[in-house]
């Protein structure tokens, strides 16, 4: 029972699904009913389906053919209406063509008309468009001649101007052309081809500046050199800021170059032409010769390339090299002083330019890079300086280099670059300068020395005395009441060597101008390079003429004489350099002069000399001595040679009127003394075996002719006997052979008021052999005369006594 209820509703619901399905193919759009039909076909009932799609379809044929049974007659009027509606439009076509042909017709020349209107509105439409069109391309095209105008005229800042706005503003607009696509690809090859041109101008530029560096240089020191001499002119005015005026100075001209700096500025690069300018006389500005304008053009390029970078690393690393190039010093620089110039005008050139790219550009060069270059170019220079400096042999050229040093320095100091090391340097050029003075001078001494006639200089008129005194400071009354002519004491070498001595500190003082030393410090040097001059130079040259060995006496006392003038006139020199530097004497630590020193050592020297030579001139004429040793006769008068020794004596002693009393006697006594020793070794000296008596009696004559000498008062001052004493020996030891006073002598022997105080045992006994040796050899026969051998024993005798004392005294 429930099987058939739940078939039955199992049906009703298929039954009510296939209507729905029905109900839906004959609703919806044929292409669809896709998913209903699977629908369908998934299911499982299939066949009533189909059955039910039957019944639906022939219910469907009934319902079309009660329609068609029902308007039946209605479709056959409406044929018969149709057929005749056919023959009126037939008809009507007809009537449709023949107006159409007439239209044709008619209308034929108005369609030519209007056919040509539509190509005329074509055109204009054209035209237009193209007139629009090129109102665009135009500015752009008139742009690009104008690029072009501009690389052709090198205005490369311009053309890379241009190029922005052309790039930027102008293409855009008009892009979708090809002439704008071969522009857009020639823009970067435009962009490097300004960027290789501006390099190119600035390479040339910085040839230009490396060839002419000199001349820049050359120019900034003359300005510095008339800034210097206005500053020595206006010195009693007050000066603001005066060592920046010559900077300010210099930049005046770039005032109105700031437009130099912008693309208008577009002139070649190098050194200007200013030989036309209309005031001759005045120099220009350093930087008036130079035309900037390349670096300005290249840095703004390089700027609005995006290459700032690169371009400021190339310039500084060319001018480093250029830097390395200037500062090469050429290998005969020290020759001439031209050679220093060129290097220092070349240097200075290098830093004005560098000094006026700092402040006229920003950033592509900066302090740090300015202050490297130039610690580099100063250790460098002063490196060249100290090396050629030493080769120069001129003190001139050494003065010359100094004021170049100086100009230099203060050219460079007005660029604010720190000079203090230059000045330094100078400091020690200053010791090699005092050195070559010292060799000049010594020449200029030697000269003077030299030349001099070593004898008083006479004045025949008072003009003339002035004329001397006006040359050296000499003041003597006694002198000054003598009348015309007469002479001056000195010779003509102190005056002339006074002089010098005053050049030399005036060369001195030459160097240490400018060196902002002060006053103290330039005394202090001028003191101790005048030492230097006395001390070394002068001494040297003195001492040599001194030693010389052909001077003679007479030199030897106007030597004295002079040097005794000379050290007289060292106060003088004191207050010469006291003058010239302000600095008293007084003053804590001011060096002395050793003037006085000088010349006394000197003065010494020639006393020293005039003995010596005094001693050698004795000794000549006792090398004339030709004693008979052996002679038996009696002589009557001295020995030739003797007699013309005590002329020249006499006549020597003459001339030493000038010289100071104690000189004279000391020259004086010390020739006696020097002769009566030399007489001495004359009689003593072992070659002499053998004498006599008669021997005896002759050089006791010439011992009597030197007492007379003596006695006679060659040199005045000797009291009494005193230069009698340098005899005494001789005398003596004469007295006890001539008189044969043995007796007395080995009597009195050893007590302190003996006759014979001065007789040596020893000198004795040397003289008694000779005696002894004569008496044995010269008299065969003696042995046979009872006198002669008296005389023997008594010779023996005293010889053995004799050797006692000597024994004794030994021991």
């Amino acid at each position: 029972m429930e099987r058939g209820k739940m078939a039955e509703a199992e049906s009703l619901e298929t039954a009510a699904e296939h209507e729905r399905i029905l109900r839906e193919i004959e609703s919806t759009d044929t292409a669809c009913i896709g998913p209903t039909l699977r629908s369908v076909y998934d299911g499982e009932e299939h066949g009533r389906f189909m059955e039910k799609l039957e019944s639906r379809i022939r219910n469907h044929d009934r319902e079309i053919e009660k329609m068609c049974n029902f308007h039946y007659q209605g479709f056959v009027d409406s044929v018969a209406e149709l057929l005749k509606v056919r023959g009126e439009a037939q008809k009507l076509k007809n009537q449709v063509m023949d107006t159409n042909r007439k239209l044709q017709h008619e209308g034929k020349e108005l369609v030519i008309a209007m056919e040509e209107l539509k190509q005329c509105r074509l055109q204009q439409r054209n035209i237009s468009a193209t007139v629009d069109k090129l109102m665009l391309c135009l500015p752009v095209l008139e742009m690009y001649s104008k690029l072009r105008d501009q690389m052709k005229t090198k205005r490369h800042y311009p053309a890379l101007k241009t190029l922005e706005h052309l790039e930027h503003t102008y293409l855009p607009q008009v892009s979708h052309y090809r002439f704008c696509k071969v522009m857009v690809d020639n823009i970067p090859k435009l962009r490097e081809e300004i960027k290789d041109v501006s390099m190119s101008d600035l390479k040339d530029f910085l040839e230009s500046i490396r060839k002419h560096s000199d001349r820049i240089g050359e120019t900034a020191m003359k300005q510095a050199q008339q800034q210097r001499n206005l500053d020595n002119i206006v010195l009693q005015q007050p000066r603001i800021g005066s060592k920046r005026k010559l900077k300010k100075d210099a930049y005046t001209i770039f005032d109105a170059e700031i437009e130099s700096t912008s693309p208008k500025s577009e002139q070649d690069s190098g050194i200007l032409d200013v030989e036309d300018e209309e005031d001759d006389e005045e120099v220009p500005g350093a930087q008036d010769l130079v035309d900037f304008s390349p670096v300005y053009r290249c840095l703004h390029i390089y700027s609005v390339l995006g290459a700032r970078e690169t371009f400021e690393n190339y310039y500084r690393k060319q001018r480093r090299k250029q830097a390395r190039l200037v500062l090469q010093p050429p290998s005969n620089m020290h020759e001439t002083l031209d050679g220093y110039r060129k290097y220092f005008n070349q240097i200075v050139g290098f830093f004005v330019v560098e000094d006026h790219i700092l402040h006229t550009t920003q950033g592509l060069v900066n302090r740090a890079y300015i202050d490297e270059l130039w610690e580099m170019a100063l250790s460098k220079t002063i490196a060249a300086l100290r090396t050629h400096s030493s080769y120069c042999s001129d003190p001139n050229l050494v003065l010359d280099l100094k004021n170049l040093i100086v100009l230099f320095a203060d050219t460079l100091q007005v660029y604010g670059f720190p000079v203090n090391q230059l000045f330094d340097m100078l400091l020690e050029i200053r010791d090699q300068y005092s050195e070559t003075l010292l060799k000049k001078w010594a020449s200029i001494f030697r000269s003077i020395l030299d030349s001099d006639n070593y004898s008083p200089i006479p004045v025949a008129s008072e003009e003339m005395y002035k004329k001397v005194v006006g040359q050296f400071p000499f003041q003597d009354t006694e002198l000054e009441k003598q009348l015309f002519p007469k002479k001056f004491p000195f010779s003509e070498f102190v005056p002339k060597v006074y002089n010098q001595i005053k050049e030399f500190i005036y060369a001195c003082l030459k160097f240490s101008e400018d060196l902002h030393l002060s006053s103290t410090e330039v005394d202090d040097m001028i003191r101790k390079s005048t030492n230097l001059l006395l001390t070394r130079t002068l001494s040297n040259s003195l001492l040599n003429v001194i030693k010389r060995k052909n001077i003679g006496l007479t030199e030897l006392v106007q030597i004295i004489i002079n040097t005794t003038h000379l050290e007289k006139s060292c106060k003088y020199l004191e207050e010469f350099i006291t003058n010239i530097t302000n600095v008293l004497p007084e003053t804590v630590h001011t060096t002395k002069l050793y003037g006085t020193t000088t010349f006394k050592d000197a003065r010494h020297a020639a006393e020293e000399e005039i003995y010596t030579n005094l001693n050698q001139k004795i000794d000549q004429f006792l090398q004339l001595a030709d004693y008979d040793w052996m002679t038996g006769d009696l002589g009557n008068k001295a020995s030739d040679y003797l007699v013309d020794l005590i002329a020249f004596l006499r006549s020597t002693f003459a001339v030493f009127t000038h010289l100071p009393g104690k000189v004279a006697q000391t020259a004086c006594m010390s020739a006696c003394k020097h002769l009566a020793t030399s007489l001495m070794q004359l009689l003593l000296e072992a070659e002499v075996r053998q004498l006599t008596l008669g021997a005896l009696q002759q050089f006791n004559l010439d011992v009597r002719e030197c007492e007379q000498f003596a006695r006679s008062g060659p040199v005045p001052g000797f009291q009494e006997d005193t230069l009698q004493l340098a005899f005494i020996d001789l005398r003596q030891l004469l007295d006890l052979f001539i008189q044969w006073d043995w007796s007395t002598y080995l009597a009195d022997y050893g007590q302190p008021n003996c006759k014979y105080l001065r007789v040596n045992p020893v000198t004795a006994l040397t003289l008694l052999e000779k005696m002894k040796d004569t008496s044995r050899k010269n008299n065969m026969f003696a042995q046979f005369r009872k006198n002669e051998r008296d005389k023997q024993k008594l010779i023996d005798t005293v010889a053995k006594q004799l050797r006692g004392l000597i024994s004794s005294h030994h021991s």
